[in-house]
């Protein structure tokens, strides 16, 4: 097996997304439309990737090096197609001897295993390999015309294609795999005798064909080549990697029980037993232990949810929660920078932030940490065994020792003891006969009032 380069073509903008941000930097499934191609990349064990970005992409730069922090990031300005964008990326593999995959920063769909197969062309004997598929609808693609060997002799613009080449349904992907001798060769031959004046790298396959070289074909089906251009399309990608999720997910032994209706991220884990309910979002950095349940309606992000835990429906667990197995959280609990500890519960109606909940501890329908002072957030810590009564607010920074009793309805602003019963509330007092007396008089008042007014119409 020989090393392996990759190059990302990321330079466009995407004008037709209508936004301010650059194409590849779009998220579908919780990532970055670049950041799911360098990590294929990565993962392909490549051993060098070069992204070539557009004028003034320090975001794109940065969000290469956030999936390989030693990519090459390349500049191409003004952009004058896609070969020229290859030769910028060239200085970056001097001294490399191996394959070369030109990838597009906006494809974010391809599989391991048809990278492989590209490069496996290579490795194979082939000094170029084109990545090709069978389009439904192949108006617009550029067709691959085939020699008898299965060995591609052209590519055909839809546009100077003839009406026998427009019925051929293979497509050009534009994905390429190279020996890096045979780039360094033909690259340079590259002209740009064409109505845009631009270097389209499309053409080195005819100049490798003159040059007597054999063009192998490699094909995929073609939800794998879906690019984005549009917002219409960035949902079709969204759509296509869920149903890959969901797939993967029952198969490695969770229980989505409507899959259509759950949501999850590129980097979703999950152990074997997890059931997942209807209607639940799952965003990026989430893992989930073997055993757990998410009960229907939860939104769960950057969070690490242990074995056997009970959770929702309608909870919300925000960035930086920890919740060790066999805890409960339920119905309308918000969790956020908390660590709940093995058997604790927050079962109704709470909001814990910023807090360490210790083991086995309970916390009462409509506690509330008070975490955030205006400037500053604080922590609660509350000991193991502890029991905060419904309806209390601990007024961070505070702590609750282990086996504490706090009354239901109090504001806690100073530390309780381990063992300790605290009371923060106002003494009930009880004024017998007040209310019969009250409503008789209001009564009254309203019984003149409504005589008053019938006197005088």
């Amino acid at each position: 097996m020989t090393d392996i380069a990759c190059i990302i073509l990321a330079a466009g903008m995407g004008t037709r997304m209508c936004s301010q941000l650059p194409k590849v930097l779009h998220k579908a499934a919780g990532r970055t439309l670049l950041g799911h191609v360098v990590n294929a990349a990565s993962e392909l064990g490549s051993a060098r990737i070069v992204v070539v970005v557009g004028e003034g992409a320090e975001a794109i730069q940065d969000e290469a090096r956030r999936f390989s922090p030693d990519a090459d990031v390349v500049v191409q300005s003004p952009a004058r197609g896609t070969a020229d964008a290859v030769s910028k990326a060239m200085p970056a593999l001097d001294g490399f001897e191996g394959t070369v995959l030109v990838l597009f920063g906006a494809d974010p769909l391809m599989t391991q295993q048809t990278l492989s197969r590209m490069t496996a062309t290579i490795a194979d004997g082939s000094r170029l390999g084109i990545l090709g598929f069978h389009a439904e609808n192949p108006t617009g693609y550029g067709r691959l015309l085939t020699g008898k060997s299965a060995q591609v002799t052209a590519i055909r613009e839809h546009a100077d294609a003839s009406d026998e080449e427009r019925g051929i349904t293979l497509c050009n992907s534009g994905v390429m795999a190279f020996s890096v001798d045979l780039l360094r060769e033909l690259l340079p031959k590259i002209g740009s005798d064409n109505a845009k004046g631009e270097y389209y790298l499309t053409d080195i396959v005819g100049l490798a064909n003159e040059a007597g070289e054999q063009v192998a074909l490699v094909t995929c089906p073609e939800q794998e080549v879906l690019g984005v251009n549009t917002r219409a399309e960035l949902a079709g990608v969204e759509a296509v990697f869920q149903r890959r999720y969901r797939e993967k997910a029952m198969e490695q032994g969770a229980t989505l029980i409507a899959p259509e209706t759950v949501f999850l991220s590129a980097d979703t884990r999950m152990g074997s037993d997890v059931v997942i309910e209807p209607n639940v979002v799952i965003g990026q950095g989430v893992s989930i232990g073997s055993g757990s349940t998410v009960r229907a309606f939860c939104h769960i992000e950057n969070a690490q949810i242990g074995e056997a835990v009970e959770l929702g429906p309608y909870a919300r667990i925000r960035p930086g929660t920890q919740l060790a197995q066999k805890v409960k959280i339920g119905n309308f609990v918000e969790v956020k920078n908390a660590s709940i500890e093995e058997g604790a519960k927050v079962n109704h109606l709470s909001y814990v932030g910023d807090a360490r909940v210790g083991e086995n501890a309970n916390i009462g329908a409509g506690t509330i940490t008070c975490n955030y002072d205006g400037f500053f957030k604080h922590r609660t810590d509350i000991g193991a065994g502890a029991f905060i009564g419904s309806n209390s607010a601990l007024v961070a920074p505070v702590k609750i020792g282990e086996g504490a009793y706090v009354g239901s309805g109090s504001v806690i602003t100073r530390d309780v003891e381990a063992g300790a019963l605290a009371l923060a509330r106002g003494s009930q007092e009880a004024r017998e006969g007040w209310a019969t007396r009250y409503n008789q008089l209001q009564g009254d008042r309203k019984n003149k009032a409504s005589g008053a007014g019938k006197k005088k119409d």
